[in-house]
């Protein structure tokens, strides 16, 4: 089958034929209908994390189960499922787990997993335990979600990444409440769904800020009040539109130290920073230890929203289906896999939102 590789850091990714292994107990293939290109998978491309290689891309996907593997206690979905991929699977067992955070599983996560063959013969790794930007996968059966069968499959793609992560974060990380500021910081795919999740939560005002101008409509679109274009004022002109204390939230989408401590900067005394954006190992945040002291604000990451996928994804699902849920503004290009590398290249220069290949 067609899948999205990339050989090593920053070689552009291309596709090439990937052989699959058998499906084995407690496993399932899907074959993929949509897959988002998100940047977590550009983090794998350009080094910021530090997977094995040859990669299969991709991690944010939805599809259809084709073939289930010999039955045993994780077995809850028969083919002809439609399906939403988990790249973080709780295992159910570990310390976090049965403590109530299982989006901290010591199992969930990890960046590359050997997952089938090339052409070649050479192991190929899977980008997140999935490597969803191809044709089909083979599984767990703990990384599917169930959906409805009549949900569009470039939205129910976003679901898996995307739209949990950012709605998570608002909702459960920073438990944004009604008439609460909230500034969101890189306006991709998570952090344009952050502004769906602060307007629906009834934040206000709900600012959007982005490197680049060309945003400002995606971001009025996806419920932003205002939007702003970041720079050094930044803070400023947030506190600006704030009477001047400063967001109640800031919800930081892109991990990188400059814009983390452009976040902290931009909220009030007693708020709350709430980092989404995965970054760099060697990327250090530093504050004076007065600052944190005298501002009284936290600093704390949302590992995959805070979610637990089983429960939240579905709820989402939901959401879409009835309509109270309009992730439309979220995609800005529907593309076959064979212009997935094109739209890594459009992604590095920060430009449109969410790029979701189609297979169908």
């Amino acid at each position: 089958m067609k899948a999205l590789i990339v050989s090593g850091t920053n070689e552009q990714p291309h596709v090439a034929d990937v052989v699959l292994p058998p499906v084995g107990p407690g496993e399932v293939r899907v074959r993929i209908r949509a897959a988002g290109v998100c940047h977590s998978d550009l983090s794998m491309v350009n080094g910021t994390l530090a997977p094995s290689y040859p990669l299969v891309l991709g991690h944010e996907a939805a599809g259809v189960v084709i073939e289930v593997g010999p039955e045993d206690a994780g077995h809850h979905v028969d083919v002809g499922d439609h399906v939403v991929l988990n790249w973080a699977p709780p295992c159910r067992e570990c310390w976090h787990c049965t403590h109530g955070e299982p989006w901290l599983c010591a199992e969930g996560g990890r960046p590359s997993a050997p997952r089938g063959r090339l052409a070649s013969g050479e192991a190929a790794h899977v980008t997140l335990g999935l490597g969803a930007l191809a044709e089909e996968v083979v599984v767990p059966s703990r990384a599917v979600i169930p959906v409805p069968a009549d949900l569009p499959p470039d939205v129910a793609a976003l679901l898996g990444c995307a739209v949990l992560t950012a709605t998570g974060a608002v909702n459960r990380t920073a438990t944004v409440r009604p008439g609460e500021a909230v500034v969101a910081i890189g306006l991709g795919g998570v952090g344009l769904a952050a502004l769906i999740a602060a307007r629906a939560a009834g934040a206000d005002p709900v600012i959007g800020v982005d490197l680049s101008e060309a945003k400002r409509d995606l971001a009025l679109a996806a419920g932003a009040s205002h939007f702003l274009v970041s720079d050094d004022s930044m803070p400023k002109a947030v506190r600006g539109l704030t009477g001047g204390r400063g967001a109640d939230h800031a919800i930081e989408c892109v991990g990188r130290s400059a814009t983390i401590g452009a976040a902290w900067r931009a909220t009030r005394r007693g708020g709350q920073v709430t980092v989404v954006g995965m970054g760099a190992r060697d990327d250090l945040v530093s504050l004076s230890a007065l600052d944190i002291f005298h501002s009284a604000r936290t600093l704390r990451s949302s590992v995959y929203g805070s979610s637990d996928p089983d429960r939240d994804l579905p709820v989402l699902a939901a959401a879409v289906s009835d309509g109270s849920l309009d992730l439309t503004p979220l995609i800005t290009d529907r593309i076959p896999l064979e212009a997935a590398a094109d739209a890594f290249t459009r992604m590095s220069r920060g430009e449109g939102a969410r790029s979701v290949v189609l297979f169908d």
